[in-house]
């Protein structure tokens, strides 16, 4: 009970922060369960299988809003779905001593990403083709275990997109990607923390009604500048304790 309290937790931060800015779920949750020792495959596992629910939750919702681009859809899901296998098969091969490092150096470059995006005023700009869009954002998301939001969202609204559209359509196809990458895990190493799995669904529907009243009453770059700074301390963190420095 105490370790489904505190996965509950972790499930309502991280969805507070991904409800109020629009991404950033999978990277909050994954720094803080490798944080606590958790082999970083089975945190990125753990949070894909989460992430079934809250990314259905929320395409659905977006949908109903018609908020969602079937085209643009089907072109980031199917890469996605792609890329995410591969990356979810790619982190289950690797041992520890190797996975945590690279993770861990990733998650700060994520962290870092945000930050930036948070202090750069937005551009709009050529983007990547949506299908390599699609592909990379599937493939770092599954073996980084978080950032298909701030690579897909932020680049689709960098390059000129409706705000709405990109966003719907974006966490539509996240649903089918955390569903693709949620499979491959399972059929690699399995789900064997359960207790998390159920606490961050239940954080997640716990926080939903919470991130909507921060999203209208905290200015949006405000919290990206905290998410960017907390991420990268975390992983700061685990990187020192992955080559032994601490």
């Amino acid at each position: 009970m105490d370790e489904i309290l505190l996965f509950t937790a972790v499930g309502f931060l991280a969805q507070v922060i991904d409800g109020a800015i629009g991404m950033a779920y999978g990277l909050t949750a994954t720094s803080v369960l490798v944080s606590l020792g958790t082999h970083p495959a089975v945190a990125s596992a753990s949070v894909h299988a989460a992430e079934i629910f809250t990314t259905g939750a929320s395409g659905f919702a977006h949908w109903r809003l018609k908020n969602v681009d079937a085209r643009l859809l089907a072109r980031l899901a199917l890469p996605g779905i792609a890329g995410g296998i591969a990356g979810a098969l790619l982190a289950s091969a690797l041992p520890m001593q190797i996975i945590r490092p690279l993770v861990s150096a990733y998650l700060l470059g994520m962290g870092g990403l945000i930050l930036w995006r948070a202090l750069r005023p937005p551009q709009s700009r050529p983007g990547r083709p949506v299908t390599l869009l699609g592909l990379a954002g599937g493939f770092l998301d599954a073996a980084g275990g978080g950032g298909w939001g701030p690579i897909v969202t932020s680049t689709l609204i960098g390059r000129g997109d409706v705000p709405r559209i990109a966003i719907g359509s974006t966490n539509a196809a996240e649903f089918f990607v955390a569903l693709a990458i949620t499979i491959a895990f399972f059929s690699a190493i399995g789900l064997e923390l359960w207790q998390a799995i159920l606490g961050l669904v239940l954080g997640g529907v716990l926080a939903a009604p919470f991130a909507a009243l921060i999203a209208r009453h905290l200015p949006a770059r405000k919290l990206m500048l905290l998410v960017g700074v907390v991420i990268m301390l975390l992983s700061l963190r685990n990187l020192a304790a992955a080559v032994g420095w601490i």
